[in-house]
């Protein structure tokens, strides 16, 4: 599952970074806060479709209805920076996972993950789907996923 000996900063990555990848960074960004714990956390996309662009509607929309702040989220490209500067780099997917690591400098490929790996209770799952073209059930199913793996995210930074 997670082979490195510590991480003291994260990178959540989707395709476009309006869905998927601000709701794993606005909800591990709340429990990191209420924990207090020193993690530096942001979230990117392989592909720069809406760099600037704030999260989808439809992702705040029930993402706040579970209490969770979507403020000062803005899609942004992965860069070449993101794979020195970030400890634990995490696809949503499988797609973002290879073309993460086509892009990843050899000796940072290590540092990429799936995010589903964290996951206690969806361990049989190992993606997060796109909820972008569907209905409200894939974005209350996208929650259910983030908030699992964010859990077991923090287990992981406790037992290090």
């Amino acid at each position: 599952m997670f082979e490195q000996n510590s991480f003291q900063s994260c990178l959540f990555v989707c395709l476009g970074n309006i869905c998927r990848s601000p709701t794993a960074h606005a909800i591990f960004r709340q429990k990191i806060k209420d924990l207090k714990l020193p993690i530096q956390i942001d979230s990117a996309g392989t592909a720069g479709y809406h760099e600037g662009a704030t999260p989808d509607k439809r992702s705040r929309k029930h993402g706040e209805a579970r209490g969770y702040d979507f403020s000062q989220i803005y899609s942004r490209p992965v860069n070449d920076d993101d794979f020195e500067q970030y400890d634990l780099i995490l696809a949503m997917d499988i797609n973002n996972y290879n073309d993460l690591l086509a892009e990843c400098p050899l000796h940072y490929q290590h540092k990429i993950k799936l995010f589903l790996e964290f996951a206690e209770n969806f361990q049989s799952t190992k993606e997060v789907p796109d909820p972008y073209y569907g209905g409200s059930e894939g974005f209350e199913h996208v929650l259910d996923l983030v908030e699992d793996a964010c859990e077991g995210l923090i287990k992981a930074y406790h037992n290090q």
